[in-house]
């Protein structure tokens, strides 16, 4: 089976339904054969192709990530790519493989922070869950979860309340203190009701820990 051949945009569609069915046969299969051509097709020439091979690779990544887990280093070189599809969905797979090889991901947390600064909102999005992720591992957490408390303090209010749900699961008796104080520094300036009342509950919840 030749993957090229059954991207959405091989078979003339426009949704994302073949990539989709593409990447559940893949793990079926567990062929990693046709992951690596994917992976190798991330620079073709045609777009199109480079757009539905990422999709494909992080929808694997998502359902067996141990698949994709090996190519985080190609991953990583994406986060500098001038096409933002390639951009955030490699933010997208290395968030669905960060505790699969956390000590690359951690690496490169230089060019994902830079990546997810200049970046979309779904960019952001998996920059942050990839925060989240190292937090949880030991080694990593005294590091990384101030990297986390700054993009609390400067991303959008509108993603705030859900970037603070996330980061309420690594919170510790240790790192309580900070993350509230960041948290209720920005209590006040939520531009809807529903969002002001998602803080509140964190900062309620995270007082409990």
């Amino acid at each position: 089976m030749n993957p090229l051949n059954l991207l959405s945009s091989s078979l003339g569609r426009r949704d994302e339904v073949p990539n989709q069915e593409l990447a559940r046969s893949i793990v079926a299969k567990k062929n990693m054969e046709a992951v690596a051509e994917l992976v190798a097709n991330l620079h073709n020439k045609n777009k199109a192709i480079q757009s539905d091979c990422i999709k494909v690779i992080y929808e694997i990544g998502t359902l067996q990530p141990k698949m994709i887990a090996g190519y985080a280093k190609e991953l990583i070189v994406l986060l500098e790519n001038k096409n933002n599809r390639l951009q955030w969905g490699a933010m997208t797979a290395l968030h669905c493989i960060t505790s699969e090889d956390p000590a690359v991901v951690h690496s490169a947390l230089p060019k994902i922070l830079l990546a997810a600064d200049n970046g979309s909102v779904i960019t952001n999005d998996h920059c942050v869950g990839i925060l989240v992720e190292l937090c949880r591992i030991e080694e990593y957490s005294s590091r990384v979860f101030p990297l986390l408390i700054e993009r609390l303090n400067t991303c959008p209010v509108n993603q705030l309340p859900m970037y603070a749900e996330q980061a309420l699961e690594v919170v510790t008796p240790a790192n309580k203190d900070i993350f509230i104080r960041t948290l209720t520094g920005r209590l006040g300036k939520m531009e809807k009701e529903s969002r002001e009342k998602r803080l509140a509950a964190v900062v309620r919840k995270a007082g409990k820990k």
